[in-house]
């Protein structure tokens, strides 16, 4: 992978080519002044294109760049946003870096804007979507499909203007569903939509029709696009004439207002693509303008406004940068504790006594991106401890999040229980997890700050019942204690300790046809009527490993349907 930097611009390489046509034109007589005309015409829009698209973009208001590198045949564009993409829960990147956005270019062989489109609803995960005015059927049928199952596209028209053929496939199309075609007046349907209070994530609109710039303000001044929303408006270099000083065209006069006026909106940021007849890209300024503050009255400009060092909630959430491992990772809770910190950002060790089962969920994790290694321990034994820290700090420097989670369960009444079965499960629930924090404490200690997790359980709490099983529980309470211990212990330092208490964990085993009696006793105990999916731990364990749990130690975070409440 090789890029050759240029510091030609696509424009000005086009401008070039131009200037070389029009010098030979002029230089025979055997050329027509109408083509001439034409060249002049393509050499002023060329000409005009990169100052136009600097003067439209916000950039020198909150410093943001527009860099065009050339690989190979195709041109790249990549936005350097510094804060623009950040401050949402979609885009993300580390505090004083900046994020790219990669759009796959190519002058001669643009992409249709149905592409484009989709491209956007899946780097930001929409899930409600507004078109204002004419897209083309299977564009929207395109949109449609990168939503989630419960994503709904609405789109807004004058009048009818799908053929047959759109209409079947939509009907035809399991993601016909979505969409929503509202036909009538669209001050009407935006007045509707309002009323019902919609929120959308993306918002799209045709430049190319009357009254853009109303819809514009109509969405901006309503609030239907939400706090970290994105509006796309289609058609707003009107293939070049925008650029062109001595124009008269209504239509074209009237996008050169639209992109005015959106550039001067202190509430927004906007720059515009090239490609196709011009795509804008618009968002919420990371933090209201001081004109805009100071225009409402009792506004308080504090932390709660701002947010924490400047960070909405959301993204004090993110993980970007952190290491963790998660022991006990190759299965169950730890499994989805694994997918739960990379998808928030972390890179992930997962640990297992059998490395093949770190090794599958490592692979799952990079499907999605996410930086992870397999790592084989016994938490029973220092040495195995040990070296599993020792590794992770040799591939990625330190440690910042310990998700100690391996444990197990031996069933039996208390009266038999041997020293051999009581032994194996301390040596595990409750010997493992205090050298896994030792060992990883010391790193966080050394470094001034970390976050451990632990895995405790509801039996801390009370005693499960039909099922006996005298040491889980007295090891699982152990847990508690020492989370509690440490928390208090070492906060000072800036190491934060907590655990979660699960319940009743759903899993393949529990669906044995001898355990079904065993479901039933104990659905009747818990108030949520169900078990606990693993999936219901996962914002849990995100949590306590951000910044966002930094007031909490020594807390036990019991997720358990109400159980322990019965």
């Amino acid at each position: 992978f090789i890029l050759f930097p240029i510091s030609e611009t696509p424009a000005e390489l086009i401008a070039e080519n131009l200037l070389k046509a029009k010098e030979i034109a002029l230089n025979d007589s055997r050329v027509p002044e109408q083509l001439k005309d034409y060249l002049q015409k393509a050499l002023d829009v060329a000409l005009g294109l990169d100052p136009y698209l600097d003067a439209m973009a916000t950039s020198k208001r909150y410093g943001c760049s527009f860099v065009t590198l050339r690989f190979v045949s195709c041109e790249y564009f990549f936005f350097f946003f510094n804060d623009h993409l950040k401050g949402t829960s979609n885009f993300h990147c580390e505090q004083g870096t900046v994020f790219p956005m990669v759009l796959f270019l190519n002058f001669h062989s643009c992409l249709s804007t149905g592409q484009i489109f989709r491209m956007f609803v899946h780097m930001i995960r929409a899930r409600k979507i507004l078109l204002i005015g004419r897209l083309k059927g299977y564009s929207i049928l395109a949109i449609a499909e990168d939503l989630p199952d419960d994503g709904k596209i609405f789109a807004c028209a004058e009048a009818p203007y799908l053929g047959v053929n759109s209409q079947e496939a939509f009907d035809y199309s399991s993601d016909g569903r979505k969409i929503s075609m509202q036909v009538g007046p669209t001050v009407d349907t935006l007045e509707a939509l309002h009323a019902e209070d919609e929120h959308f994530d993306i918002v799209f609109i045709d430049a190319d029709q009357r009254n853009a710039v109303n819809y514009y303000s109509f969405v901006m001044d309503n609030h239907l696009l939400r706090m970290d929303g994105v509006i796309c408006v289609e058609n707003t270099l009107m293939k070049g004439q925008v650029y062109l000083e001595n124009i008269s065209d209504e239509n074209v006069l009237a996008v050169r207002k639209l992109n005015t006026v959106i550039n001067s909106d202190p509430r927004v940021e906007q720059i515009i693509l090239p490609v196709q007849s011009g795509l804008s890209i618009i968002r919420r300024s990371p933090a209201p303008p001081d004109a805009v503050i100071e225009s409402k009255k009792g506004v308080v400009r504090d932390d709660i406004f701002w947010g924490y060092n400047k960070r909405c909630i959301l993204d004090r959430l993110r993980l970007d940068g952190k290491v963790a491992y998660v022991t006990g990772g190759g299965q169950g809770i730890g499994r989805a504790f694994a997918h739960a910190l990379g998808e928030a950002g972390a890179k992930v060790a997962v640990v297992d006594l059998v490395l093949a089962k770190a090794e599958a969920v490592v692979c799952e994790l990079s499907l999605k991106g996410i930086k992870s290694i397999a790592l084989a321990a016994d938490v029973s034994k220092p040495e195995d401890v040990q070296r599993m820290v020792d590794a992770i700090v040799a591939h990625w420097g330190t440690v910042h999040i310990a998700c100690n989670n391996a444990g197990i369960n031996m069933n039996s009444a208390s009266e038999d229980t041997s020293l051999e079965e009581w032994d194996k499960t301390f040596n595990v629930n409750l010997r493992g997890l205090f050298l896994c924090c030792q060992a990883a404490g010391r790193i966080m200690l050394n470094q001034g700050y970390g976050k451990i997790i632990n895995t405790a359980s509801m039996a801390s709490l009370i005693v499960p019942h039909p099922q006996k099983q005298l040491a889980y529980n007295a090891s699982k309470a152990g847990v508690v204690k020492l989370t509690q211990t440490l928390g208090t212990e070492w906060i000072d330092r800036g190491v934060k300790v907590n655990c979660i208490s699960p319940g009743i964990v759903d899993t393949p085993l529990i669906h044995s046809k001898d355990l079904r009696p065993l479901v039933r006793r104990w659905l009747a105990d818990i108030p949520a009527g169900r078990l606990a999916q693993a999936t219901d731990l996962q914002a849990a364990v995100v949590y306590l490993a951000s910044e966002a749990s930094d007031y909490m130690t020594g807390h036990n975070l019991v997720i358990e349907g109400g159980q322990s409440l019965w």
